[in-house]
C-alpha cells in the first residue's frame, strides 16, 4: 500500500515547491468525507476552498461528466457547443447578466472583467483606465488581478505591477470617493473578503459603492469567485445586498471541482469584447459547461440552497458559542455568512490546522489570523456538530 510520505517524497522531486501542503495525500472522497493514501477519514470543512460546493463524488455531476465525456471533450470556441449555451442559459436566467464569458478560473475571470472595463472605456473614446479596489482584497495570481489584490505580500519580487490601482480602505465609503476621478474606469470589490479574513462589508457599504460608481460614471464589478454559488445563503451573494454590479466574477463552486470561471455582464458592456479582444482556448470547455449546468440544476431543484442555508445558520451559532466560551484570548470573534465562516483567533491559526487534522478534520486560514470554513453546501448537522466539537476541544488544548 502506498503511503502519504511516498507520495509526499514523489511530489517533491517534480513539481514547483510553490505550495506547502500539509503531510497527507487525498486520495478519494464522498460527501463531505476524504481519505487519505493510508485510508484514515477526514470531515472536509474546507471544500476544496469553497469550491466542491456539492461534496465530493457527486452522483449527478459524475453521471453528468460521464455523458459528455462520451460526447465531446474539446473543439475550440471557434464552433458553438450546446453545453456551453446550457451553461449561460442557466446563468441568465438566474442572475442580472445577460451574456457571460467563459474561462477556466477566477483569476481569469476577473481579468476578463478589468479588460472588459477598460476596453468599455476605450470604445467611447474616454480616458478611463484606473481601478479601485481594496486593502484586504484577492482577486488572483495573474499580474493584473494580483496588482488588484490588496495585499502587498503577493507582489513581493512581480514589479512592477500594473499601473492605473489604487486601493480604498475596507468598508470606507469616503476612501473611495477619494480616489475617483474622471479615469477611472471600475470600482472592483468582492461582496464579502475570503483571503483577506472572511470580512463583512458594513451595512450599507455596497449600496453605497454602487451610488458612487454611479455618479462617477464607472462600473461596478463584484468578485463572486468564493461567495458565489449558494456559499453565503443565495444563489448569488449581490441578491442580499439589495444592489446589482455591472459585472460579477464566478469560478470556484461553478465547477463543483472542475475547473471553470465565468465573467457575467450586460449586452450592452459585452459589446466592448469583439472577435479579436479576449480569447481562452478552454474556455467554455464541454466537459467542465455540462458540470456546471448540473451543479445549478442540484442547487436549484435539488433543494441544496435550502438546506445550505440551515446549516449555514446553524455553524454561525456554533462558532459564536465557542467565541463566547473561549474569550479574546483565544477568540477574538465568530465571522462570516451562510457557509463561509471564520474565527478571528489571538494566535496564529497554524497549530489549530494541525490538531483538527490529526483528529480527522480539515479547516484552512485567510487572512493571517483567522481559521475559515467553507465546506460543502450538503453537509449534515451531525457533521457540523462533529466539527465543532473537534475544533472546540482542539481550541482548548492549544490556548
Amino acid at each position: 500500500m502506498t503511503t502519504n510520505p511516498e507520495i509526499a517524497a514523489r511530489g517533491a522531486e517534480v513539481l514547483v515547491a510553490n505550495y506547502a501542503p500539509q503531510p497527507i495525500a487525498l486520495v478519494r472522497g464522498e460527501g463531505c468525507t476524504l481519505y487519505d493514501a493510508e485510508d484514515n477519514a477526514f470531515l472536509d470543512l474546507m471544500g476544496g476552498i469553497a469550491t466542491t460546493t456539492l461534496g465530493h463524488a457527486n452522483p449527478r455531476l459524475r453521471t453528468a461528466l460521464e455523458e459528455q465525456a462520451a460526447k465531446l471533450w474539446h473543439v475550440s470556441n471557434l464552433y458553438t457547443t450546446e453545453p456551453q449555451i446550457r451553461l449561460a442559459e442557466r446563468i441568465t436566467s438566474n442572475s442580472f447578466a445577460e451574456a457571460v464569458y467563459f474561462c477556466n478560473s477566477g483569476a481569469e475571470a476577473n481579468e476578463a472583467a478589468l479588460k472588459l472595463a477598460r476596453r468599455h472605456f476605450h470604445d467611447r473614446k474616454e480616458e478611463r483606465f484606473e481601478i479601485v479596489a481594496f486593502d484586504g482584497a484577492f482577486h488572483g495570481r495573474t499580474l493584473f488581478t494580483v496588482s488588484a489584490t490588496g495585499t502587498p505580500a503577493y507582489w513581493e519580487g512581480f514589479g512592477p505591477m500594473v499601473q492605473g490601482i489604487s486601493h480604498a480602505a475596507w468598508g470606507d465609503l469616503d476612501s473611495v470617493r477619494g480616489l475617483l476621478s474622471e479615469r477611472t474606469a471600475a470600482i472592483l470589490v468582492e461582496p464579502i473578503q475570503g483571503e483577506g479574513g472572511i470580512r463583512l462589508p458594513p451595512p450599507g457599504f455596497l449600496q453605497g459603492l454602487r451610488k458612487l460608481a454611479d455618479e462617477n460614471g464607472c462600473l461596478l464589478i463584484f468578485d463572486e469567485v468564493q461567495v458565489g454559488m449558494g456559499r453565503t445563503g443565495s444563489l448569488f451573494a449581490y441578491e442580499q445586498e439589495d444592489v446589482i454590479p455591472d459585472v460579477m466574477t464566478l469560478a470556484k463552486a461553478l465547477g463543483g471541482g472542475i475547473p471553470i470561471g465565468a465573467m457575467c455582464t450586460t449586452r450592452e458592456l459585452s459589446r466592448a469584447l469583439v472577435p479579436g479582444t479576449h480569447a481562452s482556448t478552454f474556455g467554455g470547455n464541454p466537459l467542465a459547461c455540462a458540470v456546471a449546468a448540473a451543479v445549478f440544476e442540484e442547487l436549484l431543484e435539488g433543494g441544496v440552497l435550502d438546506h445550505a442555508k440551515l446549516m449555514g445558520e446553524k455553524l454561525g451559532r456554533g462558532l459564536e458559542e465557542i467565541a463566547a466560551e473561549l474569550g479574546p484570548d483565544r477568540v477574538i470573534e465568530a465571522r462570516g455568512r451562510g457557509l463561509l465562516r471564520g474565527l478571528a483567533l489571538a494566535n496564529a491559526p497554524g497549530p489549530v490546522i494541525d490538531r483538527c487534522r490529526e483528529r480527522g478534520v480539515l479547516v484552512i486560514s485567510a487572512g493571517g489570523n483567522v481559521l475559515r470554513l467553507a465546506p460543502p453546501l450538503i453537509i449534515s448537522a451531525d457533521e457540523i456538530d462533529h466539527g465543532l466539537s473537534v475544533l472546540r476541544e482542539v481550541l482548548l488544548e492549544v490556548g
